[in-house]
């Protein structure tokens, strides 16, 4: 995949996530701007690989950030949660995975409206 800028909506769910406070939250919000989406995890996948502009970074092994965010559809039902991956220190965006308990695989990412932080 040719890397490409955050489509909105991607963007809308990453601040969404990053408004959660927790121990470098404010570095992640600061990367937005130079984070790009450089893969995706299957066709039609709207888990997607990122990576920030920054010479040195984004490396492995990865890991969670502390944030949870789970998503409902219109009816409040609980569909699944997004997963927000960082490098192995925390300090660098890596992934934005959408885990879904549908039978169905999400092709577009929810309004934030339905996304929950928890």
């Amino acid at each position: 995949m040719t890397p490409r800028p955050l489509n909105p909506a991607e963007r809308a769910v990453l601040e969404h996530l990053l408004s959660a406070e927790f121990d470098g939250a404010a570095e992640l919000r600061a990367q937005l701007d130079r984070t790009e989406v450089v893969g995706a995890w299957a066709p039609d996948s709207v888990s997607v690989d990122l990576r920030v502009n920054e010479p040195g970074r984004h490396t492995g092994p990865f890991r969670l950030a502390p944030v949870g965010a789970a998503v409902h559809d219109e009816d409040g039902a609980y569909i699944g949660e997004f997963l927000l991956w960082t490098d192995d220190d925390g300090r660098t965006l890596s992934a934005l995975e959408y885990a879904w308990v549908t039978d169905d695989m999400p092709t577009v990412l929810p309004p934030v409206e339905h996304i929950r932080l928890v």
